[in-house]
């Protein structure tokens, strides 16, 4: 098997840089000396943002991208036809998947923290990596989201300490080389390639499985999936939950008007540490638990990981305030699955606000298809729903799912739902119809922030002819 290590100083080639992970370990590869390049099917943030760090990146993939590589990386999204995979494989270039690339640079850390799980892993991950460097720690991280705090999704710290978001897609966390393990929780997702939650149950046995018996695996307690799973490891195991039948747990909750948490936090009825969050959600409660139960298990005292979580703020498209158009707030989150979906409307559910408008991009049909029971009640909470066309990432349309098919069974409800196909069409809707003091927020894990960017391109003087 190739190494990365074998190609230092030499040209790596990145096809979907664009990509949360794949961006972040550009900056990575660069920052150890590589000469980086790379291509995306379209511009975005993230590979504006690379141009201005120095590394090229092409748009449009284009054999001729690769001439002169002396490696190709490329992301789960990018299959053995694309342009530039085949253009390499007939020129002897060799490849190597993502996972593999961020599992080999993860060798040799005698602390690596890996965090997984179907949701909460970008935030928990965020948490964990703030709290080690308020703490004086130098570790090296790797984040599938843009975190200010570090200036982007990636730092070059300590060759002995690393942080990684671990996803679970494709099962590419088993090409990590953890040391402890945050499990935030075991559901359905990612259908497309896993048959079942079973399915999705082994794979993550699997990774625990490969931590070491004098490392640590620490898991959501109230997951009875994930209770089951740290039931059979053998090394060190502890939970944390939001009830006292977990060993970490919150206690003496107040919840602020805008749904921020006050807390306790105890270890199996000890007092360990008071926090009060500046992001809310019931959900980030039970990361903070667990990022301070992860952050002990790296040395650092409960209440100075509870002192560097009060100043935390969130990634951005974790709940984040875009701006504010025609006196109506604008949100936008990177919910992408039903679960998340319900988190984030619930999120903005108790900010103040007269109607609560949810705009939803369902994230790929395969995504949609299996999940479409789930999907219909996840915007509950809103008192107008908007729908936009599927985003369509790594698939191509099977042709047999369509948003309108969700927006029909959420009409069947009596919810208040519209077809907006195009971001064009969104916003002209919620312009016609919005009133001061609305709340817009906008989720999928596709491109619906730039919807976001779109209205307050406009400013609160668009024509109404557009």
């Amino acid at each position: 098997m190739i190494h990365i290590k074998a190609f230092s100083g030499k040209r790596v080639h990145m096809i979907g840089i664009g990509g949360s992970s794949m961006s972040g370990l550009a900056e990575l590869l660069r920052e150890k000396g590589y000469t980086v390049t790379g291509s995306d099917s379209v511009d975005s943030y993230t590979t504006q943002g690379l141009r201005r760090k120095g590394i090229p990146v092409s748009i449009g993939h284009r054999a001729e991208n690769v001439e002169g590589a002396d490696l190709v990386i490329y992301s789960a999204a990018i299959h053995p036809d694309n342009p530039e995979r085949a253009a390499a494989a007939s020129s002897g270039i060799p490849q190597m998947e993502r996972a593999t690339l961020l599992g080999q640079l993860m060798e040799g850390f005698s602390t690596a923290i890996n965090i997984c799980g179907t949701h909460g892993k970008t935030t928990t991950t965020s948490m964990v990596s703030e709290i080690l460097m308020d703490a004086g720690l130098d570790p090296t991280i790797h984040i599938g989201g843009q975190l200010d705090y570090i200036g982007g999704s990636t730092r070059l710290g300590s060759p002995d300490l690393m942080v990684v978001e671990a996803c679970e897609y494709q099962a590419s966390f088993l090409q990590f080389h953890p040391t402890v393990a945050v499990i935030t929780n075991i559901e359905e997702d990612h259908l497309d390639y896993y048959k079942d939650l079973d399915d999705i149950y082994r794979s993550f046995c699997r990774f625990a499985s490969l931590l070491p018996e004098d490392g640590w695996c620490l898991g959501n307690g109230d997951d009875p999936l994930v209770r089951k799973l740290l039931s059979l490891q053998r090394c060190h195991t502890a939970t944390f939950g939001l009830t006292d039948a977990s060993d970490w747990y919150p206690s003496n909750i107040v919840w602020d008007g805008c749904g921020c948490a006050e807390f306790d936090i105890l270890f199996r009825g000890a007092l360990q540490a008071h926090l009060h969050l500046s992001i809310p959600g019931e959900y980030n409660l039970l990361h903070a638990v667990a990022a301070v139960a992860c952050c002990r298990v790296a040395g650092v005292d409960p209440a100075a990981a509870a002192e560097s979580l009060s100043r935390f703020a969130a990634p951005h498209r974790r709940f984040e305030l875009t701006g504010t158009v025609c006196g109506v707030r604008l949100y936008t989150d990177y919910a992408h699955n039903p679960a998340e979906i319900r988190n984030a409307v619930s999120n903005a559910y108790h900010q103040p606000h007269n109607r609560l408008w949810a705009v939803v991009q369902p994230h790929t049909y395969s995504r949609l298809k299996t999940l479409f029971s789930e999907y219909i009640h996840c915007c509950d909470l809103a008192d107008e729903i908007l729908v936009t066309d599927i985003f369509a990432a790594r698939e191509k349309d099977p042709g047999d799912i369509h948003a309108t098919m969700l927006v029909d069974a959420i009409t069947e409800t009596g919810q208040s739902v519209h077809y907006t196909p195009g971001f064009d069409d969104a916003e002209r809707y919620l312009r016609q119809h919005w009133q001061p003091g609305d709340l817009v927020i906008t989720m999928s894990c596709g491109n619906i922030n730039l919807l976001n960017a779109q209205i307050q391109s406009h400013g609160d003087a668009w024509p109404q002819d557009k």
